[in-house]
């Protein structure tokens, strides 16, 4: 498995695959996680190189996009929809993903990654409650499902996170 920056090209895939891992039970509308991805495919937050895919034998099977988000006045990092198709989930591609963004987030200088998630899946990755941190979620009753990464080399700041401009139409 190859995990690099997305192209272009892959974004056809990459919105594919996203519809397939969020889908509901009834199948019937597109996840609004689609929509979202398309639009900060566009946005102003949109970092390039921390929108990674994974592509196993030439087909893309993994995608995490990770784009600009605030701490008051302060850059951060707010992860997701992080994206792996239904039958290669629990082989390993999440996590490879997560550690992907981890490491080129830190070579970037960054001082946290956020995300809204599992609190069974993403403490595994060093993620905790984002209000340990003194971070506090756009959306107080996301209580600790809004968690945080420090990435040290740098204070992380402290006070609400606001996410991309897309995520405001969520």
């Amino acid at each position: 498995m190859e995990l690099r920056s997305e192209h272009i090209s892959d974004r056809p895939a990459i919105l594919e695959l996203t519809g397939r891992a969020f889908a509901s039970e009834e199948g019937s509308n597109p996840p609004v996680e689609v929509a979202l991805l398309d639009e900060l495919f566009e946005c102003d937050g949109y970092l390039p190189g921390l929108s990674i895919v994974a592509v196993d034998a030439g087909k893309v099977v993994g995608h995490s996009i990770t784009t600009r988000g605030f701490i008051g006045h302060q850059p951060a990092l707010g992860l997701g929809p992080i994206s792996v198709l239904p039958e290669r989930q629990r082989q390993g591609i999440g996590a490879a993903l997560l550690e992907e963004t981890r490491l080129r987030a830190k070579g970037m200088g960054e001082s946290v990654i956020v995300l809204l998630g599992h609190t069974s899946y993403y403490p595994r990755f060093g993620y905790r409650p984002a209000s340990e941190l003194g971070i506090q979620a756009p959306d107080s009753k996301w209580g600790d499902y809004f968690m945080a990464l420090p990435l040290g080399g740098s204070e992380v700041p402290a006070g609400t996170f606001r996410y991309a401009e897309p995520f405001a139409r969520l």
